[in-house]
């Protein structure tokens, strides 16, 4: 078990990271090795793995059971949930996300990584870069993660040899860089001997960079978006009706980017309403500031018409609202998504009809080409998007704004969700146009 001080972890920083790659090449072996050679495995947490291993006539703890903790992944030796582990060292806390490496849980990648800040994707050497490698890497650029480490794990499978890496790391990088990727930090490594894991391998001595928890606690964290555009989804009005407090009137949520200061004058939308903040709440009591992720209850002077969904931005900073979003999507679902799709479009905290107006274009994975005009996307798919809302949303660009230029899109039917987007150009249009040849409720 780490030792590390409460004193020591107040002082680190926080890196959110996730782990891809194909099915067996060995996601949940280098997490396991990761928690168990940082020494952030409890004793009895270890204890139950040595004796799963057992049972299943291991001589060796087989780490990866420390991730995949579902008894169907156990019994298919395949992780299919999304694993979250929280882990420290004296340098830095972490959150992992160990996501699915089967093409069929590819969706849960888009889970895992939508919050991270970097991206370990594992390739098995004797097999290089496949079309899940691709894949993940595509998703990885598309989330705007900015770092990645590309781990090429299973060395000890190629005698350790450096050509193998080499051509690997070349090939994998090549197409990171096309991608937009930022930064392509390539480490070999073999997560079953722990190999440039945790400790530096003696089995490559032609290697000289970090081994992966040395560039995990060193990678530059860049997830501070205190100095983002100031955004404020309501969740839920706040009106006590208490002796105390008779004209009580607050709104609640979570922060999603930027600062909200007392006497700051702000925007509604996407009703475009303006007034001051009069007040902040935080856990109940009065403060000057808030910043981004902390939970709030904002008091405004006026008393002005805001409800759940609504958005609350700088008077100076708000976005244009618009009925039109064109945007990068990852279809999750296993129904096809078509044009003319009837959906319910998820943004912040609010919901609203919309329908799919056009599909432009499809990524093809082993060339980046695009497909033209494809009809539908299918699970797992990456295409553009056009749709039309039933109402006016204040969208930003999601390279603005991971929170607020982010959306899902719902199956109205039973709840199902369909697609994740990325708003990467939407335009405004003019008032909302009916066709009157129906009566739905869905045009609009």
């Amino acid at each position: 078990m780490s030792t590390t001080t409460t004193e020591e972890l107040s002082a680190t920083t926080l890196l959110r990271f996730a782990t891809a790659g194909s099915v067996d090449d060995g996601k949940s072996t280098l997490v396991g090795r990761l928690l168990h050679d940082s020494k952030s495995v409890l004793a009895d947490q270890l204890e139950a793995v040595e004796h799963a291993s057992r049972s299943r006539g291991q001589d060796t703890p087989d780490l990866a059971l420390l991730t995949d903790g579902l008894r169907a992944e156990r019994e298919q030796g395949i992780t299919i949930d999304v694993a979250y582990r929280y882990f420290a060292t004296p340098r830095r806390r972490f959150i992992l996300a160990d996501t699915p490496g089967h093409v069929q849980y590819t969706r849960n990648m888009v889970t895992g990584a939508s919050t991270a800040e970097l991206t370990v994707i594992l390739v098995d050497a004797r097999n290089g870069v496949v079309e899940q490698t691709r894949r993940h890497a595509a998703i990885a650029a598309l989330l705007r993660v900015p770092h990645a480490v590309l781990a090429v794990n299973k060395m000890d499978l190629v005698e350790y040899r450096e050509s193998v890496f080499a051509a690997i790391a070349e090939e994998f990088t090549a197409y990171a860089t096309d991608l937009g990727v930022p930064e392509v930090t390539a480490i070999p490594i073999s997560a079953l001997a722990g190999d440039n894991v945790v400790e530096a391998s003696a089995n490559m001595d032609w290697y000289g960079g970090p081994t992966v928890l040395e560039h995990l606690e060193t990678v530059p964290v860049s997830h501070d978006l205190s100095h983002c555009h100031a955004r404020l989804p309501v969740q839920y009005v706040i009106r006590p009706q208490t002796a105390d407090h008779p004209d009580y009137r607050g709104y609640a949520g979570q922060i999603a980017a930027g600062s909200f200061r007392v006497g700051e004058s702000v925007t509604v939308l996407p009703s475009g309403r303006t007034s001051k903040i009069s007040g902040i709440d935080v856990l109940g009591r009065p403060v000057a500031v808030a910043w981004t992720a902390q939970s709030v209850t904002v008091l405004l002077e006026d008393d002005i018409d805001i409800s759940r969904g609504d958005l609350i931005v700088p008077a100076k900073d708000a976005p244009a609202t618009t009925q039109d979003i064109e945007a990068t999507v990852c279809h999750v679902a296993d129904q096809p998504l078509t044009v003319g799709h009837r959906v319910l479009l998820k943004h912040g905290t609010r919901t609203v009809k919309a329908i799919v107006k056009d599909i432009p274009s499809r990524l093809t994975l082993d060339d980046l080409s695009l497909h033209p005009h494809p009809g539908q996307l299918v699970a797992n798919d990456i295409g553009r998007v056009k749709i039309r809302t039933a109402e006016r949303l204040p969208v930003d660009s999601y390279a603005d704004s991971r929170r607020t230029g982010s959306f899902i899109l719902i199956d109205p039917a039973d709840g199902t969700t369909l697609t994740a987007g990325m708003v990467g150009e939407s335009f405004a249009s003019p008032e909302p146009v009916r066709d009157e040849t129906e009566d739905d409720g869905w045009d609009f």
